[in-house]
Parts: C-alpha cells; sequence; structure tokens
C-alpha cells in the first residue's frame, strides 16, 4: 500500500492546526462578547444618580469582575420613597455569568417596585423572596435592604443572607452591625426577615458592601470587614466625604485574592445636627 508523502502529511497537519486555531478564536470572540454583554447589563442596572436628602450623603463604586465569564450580579440602590425616606439596598447573586446579571436586574427591580406597597424592610425582602420563587429561576440572592429617614436619622434594616454593614462614628468609633439575618432570597417560601434599628448619628457612617471587597483566599470575612471598620473609623474622624470613603474602601478588593464583583454604597452626614 502506498504511504503519504511527508510533505502530505506535514500540509494536512497545518490545515488541522489552522481549523483549530480559528476555531479557539471564534470561542474567545463569543466569549468576550459575552463578558461585554454581562457588563453592559450590570451597568445599565445600576441607579444612575442617587437622591438628595437633607444632611445626608451617599457614595457608591462597583467594579465588575472580568476574568474570563466570571461576570456575577453584585448591585447597589438608592431612591427616594414617596413618605420622604431613602431606600438602600445592596446584594449578590449567585453565579457568575449573564444569567447573574439578568436576574440582579429582576431582584433590584423587585425590590423597587415592592417598596411602593411597603417599606418596611422585614416585610419587602419577604415579598420579594415571594416574588422571586414565583419567576422559577434556579438562582439566588442575598441583599440587604434598609430605609433612612433623613429627619431622625434612623435607619431600619433586614439581611437576607448577606453581610452586615459597618459603621463609624464622628470619634472614630467603628464596628460591625450585630443584627440578625433572615435566609438568601430565592431558596424558600414563607421565609421572615427580622428588621434591626440603629441611628445615623452627624458625622458618623454606615458602608454597606458585598464580599467581593471584603472575602476570598486570602483574606477571611472578619478581617475584611475588620479593614472596613478601621478605615470608617478614620474617615469619620477626618469628615471624608462619602464618594472618597466608597472608593477606599473598594480598593480592598485587591487584597481577597480572586476576581469577583464588588459593590460598596456609603451613607453619611454632613454633620449638621438632624431637626428632632
Amino acid at each position: 500500500m502506498p504511504r503519504k508523502r511527508p510533505t502530505d502529511d506535514g500540509d494536512e497537519l497545518l490545515a488541522r492546526l489552522g481549523s483549530l486555531t480559528a476555531q479557539a478564536r471564534q470561542r474567545a470572540e463569543l466569549q468576550r462578547s459575552q463578558v461585554e454583554l454581562a457588563i453592559a447589563l450590570q451597568r445599565g442596572m445600576l441607579p444612575r444618580d442617587l437622591p438628595a436628602a437633607p444632611g445626608v450623603r451617599l457614595g457608591v463604586r462597583y467594579a465588575p469582575a472580568c476574568h474570563g465569564l466570571n461576570v456575577g450580579g453584585d448591585w447597589y440602590d438608592a431612591f427616594a420613597m414617596p413618605d420622604g425616606r431613602v431606600g438602600l439596598s445592596i446584594g449578590d447573586v449567585q453565579g457568575h455569568n449573564i444569567e447573574a446579571a439578568a436576574f440582579m436586574g429582576q431582584v433590584r427591580a423587585g425590590l423597587r417596585a415592592l417598596a411602593s406597597v411597603t417599606s418596611e424592610p422585614g416585610e419587602l425582602l419577604a415579598r420579594t423572596n415571594e416574588l422571586l420563587l414565583s419567576l422559577g429561576s434556579d438562582l439566588f440572592a442575598t441583599c440587604t435592604f434598609a430605609r433612612l429617614d433623613p429627619s431622625t436619622g434612623v435607619l431600619e434594616s433586614a439581611r437576607a443572607g448577606h453581610i452586615p454593614f459597618v459603621w463609624a462614628t464622628a470619634d472614630g468609633k467603628s464596628g460591625t452591625a450585630e443584627d440578625e439575618c433572615g435566609p438568601p432570597l430565592g431558596i424558600a417560601g414563607g421565609m421572615e426577615y427580622p428588621v434591626a434599628r440603629f441611628r445615623l448619628a452627624p458625622g458618623g457612617v454606615f458602608v454597606l458592601l458585598t464580599d467581593g471587597v471584603v472575602e476570598g483566599p486570602d483574606l477571611s470575612l472578619e478581617e475584611g470587614l475588620d479593614q472596613v471598620a478601621r478605615l470608617a473609623g478614620i474617615a469619620a474622624v477626618a469628615r471624608l466625604d462619602a464618594n472618597a470613603l466608597a472608593a477606599a474602601v473598594i480598593k480592598g478588593a485587591d487584597q481577597v485574592g480572586h476576581e469577583d464583583d464588588a459593590a460598596v454604597l456609603v451613607v453619611g452626614h454632613d454633620g449638621v445636627d438632624f431637626k428632632p
């Protein structure tokens, strides 16, 4: 039986390599397009403007993960409520793909829509949980929702599987909120979400964040929250602007040891006493 000439074998190998290279290039282009789409979805769903309220200063930062298809569904939100209070939410959707980014939009939109029915944080999370279950998705989300009354400085909040927020006072004292937490949204029906009450004193700050800022292979959650608490205490004493503090906090995402979404929402007061 005649054998192929070496040149024929070489031509066949080159053709096969060319085909594999073309396929790899197509997969890379598809992957890049999916990442760009997911990031566009995320950014398009985040609020363009933050509400203005007497004495209240808000600062935000958001950094999407862009490693391969490792694009998640972190979000922050702040909006004015009909009764004059400010609604605040921050959360994290399970997964790192386009579906997670789209689900994030559903959670955020659901919270906003249901806040017109009830602004009580525990009831709002419970209703949002039932709404997400009715959508039939396999995804779930962790979330903190809070409502702030600018006239009293009282903040009421409830958590659905989310990490606690950090607080600091004008004299530099700081720590992590020790409130009770309910289960994540979208896992099981009939859940309850305890509500905690805090007060934003003049010169103080609250820092709401996602775990991509404070937790990873190189940094435990406790260590990450402690670092943010120390930073918030220093910032409160120095009267640092809310946006500047948010920018400083999100830099901690560089220390956690992985690529993940990161979101920060800082709530501060400009130092003028609230009206009694």
